[in-house]
């Protein structure tokens, strides 16, 4: 069965303050335990905030290294969910009801792609 990377994007400056709720981390939980049971659900985690990031970038032979925050980037990702699913259609179900745990405040996009294989 092939595997889809779900990037999951928000905006780091509109976040809610404390991060997630108790009662949308026990919404995801559940659906995550779901995945699991399902066997479509790999791996997931939320990534640290671009303060905490550095990157790497190579142009025209040379190598840069810069350390976070990032002030030109507004959407990023943070974090990822790592899916097998039967199908395309499969894993965008699955990312739909991941959104749908959220409090109607969150801004939140999911970016499914599928993962070359050999």
């Amino acid at each position: 069965m092939p595997r889809y990377l779900s990037l999951i994007r928000i905006d780091e400056t509109d976040t809610p303050a404390g991060g997630p709720s108790p009662e949308l981390m026990e919404r995801m939980e559940k659906l995550m335990e779901e995945m699991t049971k399902a066997g479509v659900l790999l791996d997931t985690a939320g990534l640290t905030p671009t303060a905490q990031g550095t990157r790497v970038h190579y142009e025209g032979g040379r190598l840069s290294v810069t350390d976070g925050p990032f002030t030109e980037t507004k959407e990023v990702i943070g974090g990822y969910a790592l899916l097998q699913a039967k199908d395309r259609a499969e894993a965008i179900e699955w990312t739909k009801r991941f959104l749908k745990t959220h409090e109607e405040y969150w801004t939140v996009t999911c970016e499914v792609r599928q993962l070359m294989e050999g």
